[in-house]
């Protein structure tokens, strides 16, 4: 097989599709080095990109030279940074008058598109009411929650069950498995109740992935804790959605467990174009991200980019000195 073959393949496998006759383009550039072709891919037009800014091979694979597609801004590792996520004077209470509490309060924030983010701050901060309103699964008391481009704040309760079951993947801390399901049925539960057909090709790639090819047909009771966990992986990116929600996906995993599971997260963006969102109250696990936000209060008080453990425990720290 030719690379340019291989790279179309992947391409084909992460769900790309071409749409060649643009003026413009803000398509993403994927690394398809996986694939046998160490250029990456315009993930808006599909043409391989050499580093002086000329496509070497086209999508139909021939051997010619085009010109990269306009609008396509070199940024992080090659990729352009369009919005997956966002809210705007996002507000949360619960209770009212003097018991209210306020969870959120005029939270401002983007999250960029092939990233994996995590969201960090002490018990109370409201990190994991942000990710709850902005996956669908809580209503903001006022302000604005965009995903992929739907307004979800305003949506319906059928309209928002339909964007969780299509569009959006959740990782939880529980794992939520179904015990009387094997693997395999539990990573394409949401596509069968959904009633659309699975992409052979494309669980195929997320299976050997994450390493469980052996182990489809075990029920969870049969898997570890660890495996159990890379089998919610599977079932919340089979699906392929816009973004994947990852509420403390290694709090019951042990520290082997927890790397294989984070290892996993960051090649899904990395490697498969995915868009993560992951709230960890865990330094060493936000070093696994591209970018880390802090709550305090309800608020939003700093970020780190391309954060290390020691670099989020410091900015942790320097939290707790000034907070009263």
């Amino acid at each position: 097989m030719s690379a340019s073959r291989a790279a179309l393949s992947y391409a084909q496998l992460v769900g790309v599709r071409r749409q060649s006759n643009q003026s413009g383009c803000s398509g993403d550039l994927h690394d398809a080095g996986r694939a046998g072709s160490r250029s990456p891919w315009c993930t808006h037009c599909l043409i391989r990109v050499s580093e002086n800014g000329f496509a070497v091979v086209s999508v139909t694979g021939l051997d010619r030279e085009e010109r990269l597609c306009r609008g396509v801004s070199r940024g992080r590792a090659g990729m352009t940074s369009t919005v997956i996520a966002s809210a705007h004077e996002l507000r949360k209470v619960y209770g009212a008058g003097s018991t209210a509490v306020r969870a959120l309060d005029g939270v401002d924030v983007e999250l960029a598109r092939g990233e994996l983010t995590a969201i960090m701050g002490p018990s109370g901060s409201g990190k994991s009411t942000l990710m709850h309103c902005l996956a669908g699964l809580d209503k903001p008391t006022s302000g604005t929650v965009v995903v992929d481009g739907e307004t979800v704040s305003s949506m319906s309760e059928r309209k928002l069950t339909a964007l969780r079951r299509t569009r959006v993947g959740f990782i939880f801390q529980a794992y939520n498995l179904v015990p009387t399901l094997t693997a395999l049925e539990n990573i394409t539960l949401p596509l069968d109740i959904a009633r659309k057909p699975v992409d052979r090709a494309h669980l195929d790639v997320v299976v050997a992935t994450l390493g469980l090819a052996d182990r489809l047909n075990h029920k969870p009771s049969e898997l570890s804790g660890g495996q159990q966990q890379r089998v919610a992986c599977a079932r919340a990116l089979v699906s392929r959605p816009a973004v994947v929600f990852a509420d403390e996906p290694t709090g019951n995993l042990d520290s082997a467990a927890s790397a294989e599971v984070l290892g996993f997260l960051r090649r899904s963006v990395d490697e498969l174009g995915q868009s993560v969102v992951m709230v960890t109250h865990d330094p060493t696990s936000a070093g696994y991200a591209h970018r880390v936000l802090f709550l305090a209060d309800g608020r939003l008080v700093g970020e780190l980019r391309d954060p290390t453990p020691e670099a989020v425990l410091a900015q942790l720290a320097s939290m707790r000195a000034v907070s009263p």
